[in-house]
């Protein structure tokens, strides 16, 4: 049995003004202010990013519909939304709610979640070089009976909806922390909460879950499968953060994917794979010139990106799906721009990031569908 993989990209949802943003920096701020004002802080260095539509916010329902139509047009299947989630408490939501499914385009689009199991920043950009990448006030804790409120919240809202991303039938959701996920509630609580959800979700009327580890960490890989993840991928598989704080696009694309099979030996599981168009996220970081820190958000930094080398890696990834009869490929991301990762035009390559997803779709082998493991209702 051969299938044809479906492309899906991630979707940052942060793209408008909240409350705790509100409070944090001041009223009506969001990071359009850091992808602005990012000044080039080395010789050959692309910023700032400048979006060719313009600046918008993701709650309005023609600026997100224009971009999804423009996506799907260029071969984009479905869009991954980032949600968060802290017992009860979301943020970013209307980005989902009111900008893509609030859409006429987003309302009909195949679209599933990532629990991005981390809250906001609080300083933006970051200018203490010592601080913690992950700061202990951002790490969102769970257990079981919280994990399984948030599947139904999740199920009830979403997952039952037409045009909700299903593999073999089964809504696909993701978590993006999988490993702080699995260290936090340890194992034999997550397999609890795991199997309780997806109980939840049977007694609601949908046939399971299909639940996707992202990023796992070498010490919990081998349990995914025991723990009842259904397969492994990556976010941003592209720097090497121990490598040097500039890294061609081309050569660690490459290394990147050589890794991918190793994961799916290592997990037991499906792999799904995961590209990326590039990897900056200088605006996240103020500038401190040549004493640039070694570590997230100012180093590394990707350079050499391109269109033409992003279409080679899309296609890598398509050719390794579809090798391992694997459903889905994933591209990071359709508009993290303050990361340096999206698939939205530019003022450098215009759609060239959108054609590139054509251009890799033409260039993969394309083998008929035997059956249809990816659905949308």
């Amino acid at each position: 049995m051969t299938i044809t993989p479906k492309i899906a990209a991630y979707v940052y949802p942060g793209w408008h003004p909240i409350p705790e943003r509100d409070a944090s920096f001041h009223p009506g701020f969001t990071e359009w202010e850091l992808v602005r004002d990012c000044k080039p802080r080395f010789p050959d260095h692309a910023q700032p990013r400048v979006p060719a539509m313009g600046a918008y916010d993701d709650r309005d329902p023609h600026a997100v519909g224009a971009r999804v139509q423009l996506a799907m047009e260029h071969g984009v299947d479905a869009f991954v939304y980032g949600t968060f989630w802290c017992r009860g408490k979301r943020v970013f939501e209307d980005a989902l709610d009111l900008g893509f499914l609030g859409s006429d385009q987003g309302a009909k689009a195949p679209f599933a979640l990532m629990w991005a199991n981390r809250m906001p920043r609080r300083v933006l950009p970051v200018r203490r070089s010592e601080a913690e990448v992950i700061s202990e006030d951002r790490r969102v804790r769970s257990d079981v009976a919280d994990f399984v409120a948030f599947i139904e919240h999740l199920a009830t809202r979403y997952m039952l909806r037409d045009n909700y991303l299903r593999v073999d039938d089964r809504p696909y959701f993701s978590i993006f922390d999988s490993t702080f996920f699995l260290r936090d509630l340890g194992l034999d609580a997550a397999a609890l909460a795991i199997a309780a959800a997806r109980a939840r979700v049977r007694e609601l009327g949908l046939p399971g879950l299909h639940l996707a580890a992202i990023d796992p960490a070498e010490d919990v890989v081998g349990d995914l499968a025991r723990i009842g993840f259904d397969s492994v991928t990556h976010y941003v598989l592209l720097p090497y953060w121990k490598g040097p704080p500039v890294q061609d696009y081309a050569t660690v694309a490459a290394q990147r994917a050589a890794e991918w099979a190793g994961t799916a030996a290592s997990a037991g599981l499906p792999y799904h794979p995961s590209v990326s168009p590039g990897w900056d996220a200088s605006p996240r970081g103020a500038d401190f010139g040549d004493a640039r820190p070694d570590r997230y958000p100012w180093a590394p930094v990707v350079t050499g990106e391109h269109p033409r080398e992003f279409a080679r890696a899309l296609r890598r990834a398509l050719e390794f799906a579809q090798e391992r009869n694997a459903p889905l490929a994933f591209v990071a991301s359709l508009n993290e721009w303050s990361e340096g990762h999206y698939l939205e035009p530019d003022a450098r390559f215009g759609n060239g990031w959108l054609e590139a997803v054509q251009q890799a779709r033409r260039d993969a082998s394309d083998a008929p569908i035997s059956r249809p493991l990816l659905t949308n209702g």
